[in-house]
């Protein structure tokens, strides 16, 4: 049973929002006991109300949490990572893709989709070759070159879609529904239950202050908010940290309508913005978000500058991330700058994907040339 996560009403699963309120909706709230086991699906398989199997898993999940000495000197907290970029296809999707593939196969479906523009393609498309389900990604039309290799490899069935890119994702789910296929698009409740598992595993760690989430349909930040409530349920933890909502500035409808005092977001018009993994003007759950954010929690957007400026500080501390990734760092930055976050308060960002990916946005680098015979000079004039 699934209930609309704004007014609370109860359906089937033959429904993904509501058609009330056309909010998205979500499993329950449970309660539960940690058990034993190597994998987080093990250890809490009763926060999970539908089978896991891990025969369909690529051994996603129980990622690093990095402690960063550098910039925890710099800004006067104590700054981790939960770095999602060593996940197997390299991003924060595969915990959701493999909670959603659960379901679908379960409950008998043959063929699944998903509506993406790169980091949910790939996870989809390698999930579904694992699985032996067929799958269809559709793209929009405009999608850099470089973002199809990472889906195709797997094998999935890739359709570029001419029209408007925030009306695919409704309308996907309104075809598929007629020809049987299941689109496990960004906010489908069964792919957000995945992404609880990040915050039971910063929990076995940490009780951060605050964690900071990089934001654009608003899926993973429901998730990690859900995550975290059911552990504050079951009496696992005593608090709940503070969430963070971080977003581009060139395209932020989520933080335009919290700072504007609006009951609902808005399409943000002519959005750019170099951390395109996070550009959404439309998204499907940002009401959603909203609400969570009026509860107490924060929400902050950065610009371009301060994006690429943060994903090179965080690649001086040995991780590289898309600049959608870097925008968790750089609008901690700006909330340590304006004391909206204490001194000494330890802060989680989470690196949603990895920088491999997205080649073409980086900063320019500088290489040296120099021949066999003067290297040892070459290496002198640079100590």
């Amino acid at each position: 049973m699934l209930y609309c996560s704004k007014c609370g009403r109860e359906y089937s699963d033959e429904f993904l929002r509501c058609p009330i309120c056309n909010e998205p909706l979500q499993l329950p709230y449970l309660k539960g006991e940690i058990e034993r086991g190597k994998r987080v699906w093990e250890r809490y398989l009763e926060f999970f109300p539908f089978p896991l199997s891990l025969r369909y898993s690529l051994g996603e999940g129980d990622t690093p949490l990095v402690y960063l000495p550098n910039l925890s000197k710099q800004l006067n907290v104590e700054l981790y990572v939960k770095n999602e970029t060593v996940n197997p296809t390299w991003s924060f999707k595969d915990r959701g893709t493999f909670t959603a593939i659960n379901y679908a196969i379960s409950s008998g479906y043959k063929y699944v989709g998903t509506v993406s523009t790169g980091n949910m393609g790939a996870s989809v498309a390698a999930y579904t070759s694992h699985a032996g389900v067929k799958s269809f990604v559709l793209l929009s039309e405009d999608i850099p070159q470089e973002k199809l290799l990472p889906i195709g490899v797997y094998g999935a069935k890739m359709i570029k879609v001419r029209g408007d890119y925030g009306e695919l994702y409704y309308r996907s789910i309104e075809i598929g529904k007629k020809l049987g296929i299941y689109f496990i698009n960004s906010d489908n409740p069964y792919r957000v239950e995945g992404y609880k598992s990040i915050s039971f595993e910063i929990a076995e760690e940490l009780q951060p202050d605050y964690v900071v989430i990089p934001t654009s349909s608003g899926g993973l930040f429901s998730g990690i908010y859900k995550g975290f409530y059911e552990l504050k349920k079951s009496n696992i933890i005593e608090d709940m940290p503070k969430l963070v909502c971080a977003q581009a500035l060139g395209c932020s409808p989520i933080y335009t309508a919290l700072k504007e005092e609006r009951e609902n977001i808005e399409r943000f018009e002519n959005p750019e913005t170099i951390a395109k993994a996070i550009k959404n003007p439309y998204p499907p759950s940002g009401n959603r978000v909203l609400r969570i954010l009026k509860e107490g929690h924060l929400c902050e957007a950065a610009t371009d500058e301060e994006i690429l400026k943060a994903q090179k500080e965080l690649a001086q501390e040995g991780l590289f991330v898309q600049p959608a990734s870097a925008t968790s760092l750089a609008v901690v930055q700006k909330l340590v700058s304006e004391n909206k976050i204490e001194e000494k308060s330890v802060v989680v960002l989470i690196l949603t994907g990895a920088g491999i990916k997205t080649t073409t946005s980086y900063l320019p680098f500088s290489t040296l040339t120099c021949g066999l015979d003067n290297l040892s000079s070459c290496l002198i004039e640079n100590l």
